[in-house]
């Protein structure tokens, strides 16, 4: 039986430590696959490439699966998002990123029973990078909004409830201000949720929802929101359940399925075997069960429930003192 092509782009900064982390676990529970190893980032500028090489998007395209490092995005000028142009060309329309608790995982909410899926729309809205500037003092940018995009995202959300035997899904907007495409967003929301009637549909303000993630947010099952709302409450999620170093991610589209942590690149910490590669292994978590592979994804799972219940090799970030090396192959070990 032949092994399964998986590409594979390490990132910047600590990519290329997690990832290593990540794939030297995934092949300790017996998952064998065709690593094909593809530049994006700063790597790839430094070989006179684009940040997202049209090489590197035309193998994801062919491949299907990808396994993605954190790249590095400069802010106000410098390189546009690899992340974005790889989302947008491969219509990666749904950005789908799990909240959970962990046991013995120091938190606001430890005691919480938080398990919330994000499910944010990866395409559209201000994300579409539309700018222009109409004057030297005057800056403007458009969001783009369209009803196909609001209803594949929200029958995709609907669907991932489904099939994960939950119980709501709620819509995430500013409708109250953004009339016309916030609207159209809530309107067929709630066109949708008809088709759905075992689930229940709600909606909530996107500020309101902020208040209330920070105060009961084990009311929640899945939120599904606009692109740039759910970057926000996604990363306000993760400090929920104990910081982004726990945050897994996929990217998914109709043909192509790229799987990411949802932290950055943190270039302080490259090179030193510290950084926590936990978020890049729940996200291969979610690849494996993605590609039907749910027995090593159980097993990894359950091993980084033990290793953080146990609590003596944790990585830094969690209040331990393990790298990346001893934190990894105890993992292995607990996975065996």
């Amino acid at each position: 039986m032949s092994k399964r092509r998986i590409a594979v782009i390490p990132g910047d900064g600590i990519g290329p430590e997690i990832t290593k982390a990540t794939i030297a676990i995934l092949e300790a529970t017996g998952f064998e696959a065709e690593w094909t190893y593809l530049d994006a980032g700063l790597g790839a500028i430094e070989k006179g490439l684009e940040a997202m090489p049209e090489t590197t998007i035309d193998a994801v395209r062919e491949i299907g699966v990808a396994l993605k490092g954190p790249t590095t995005t400069p802010s106000g000028g410098g390189h546009s998002s690899a992340n974005v142009t790889l989302r947008r060309r491969l219509d990666l329309f749904a950005n789908v990123r799990p909240a959970q608790t962990l046991p013995g995982v120091k938190g606001p909410f430890a005691d919480k029973d938080i398990d919330l899926i994000i499910v944010r729309e990866n395409t559209e809205d201000l994300y579409a990078g539309i700018e222009y500037q109409a004057h030297p003092d005057v800056a403007q940018a458009i969001k783009v909004i369209t009803r196909p995009g609001c209803r594949r995202l929200v029958k995709y959300s609907f669907e991932l409830a489904v099939r994960q035997g939950r119980h709501r899904v709620t819509a995430v907007h500013k409708a109250n201000i953004m009339k016309l495409t916030d609207g159209m967003f809530l309107e067929e929301f709630y066109k949708v949720a008809q088709d759905y009637p075992q689930i229940k549909a709600d909606d909530v303000i996107v500020d309101n929802c902020c208040m209330q993630l920070v105060t009961r947010p084990e009311q929640f099952d899945v939120l599904v929101t606009e692109n740039l709302y759910g970057d926000i409450v996604s990363d306000l999620c993760a400090g929920l359940v104990g910081g982004l170093g726990l945050a897994p991610g996929a990217n998914i589209g109709e043909n192509c399925a790229v799987f990411e942590a949802v932290h950055g690149s943190a270039p302080d910490i490259a090179g030193r075997g510290v950084a926590n590669p936990t978020a890049l292994l729940l996200s291969a978590v979610m690849m494996l069960r993605h590609l039907g592979f749910n027995a090593q994804a159980d097993r990894i799972t359950h091993s980084v429930q033990r290793v953080c219940a146990d609590g003596h090799c944790l990585t830094i970030d969690l209040g331990g003192k393990a790298g990346t090396r001893e934190y990894t192959e105890e993992i292995i070990v607990q996975a065996g």
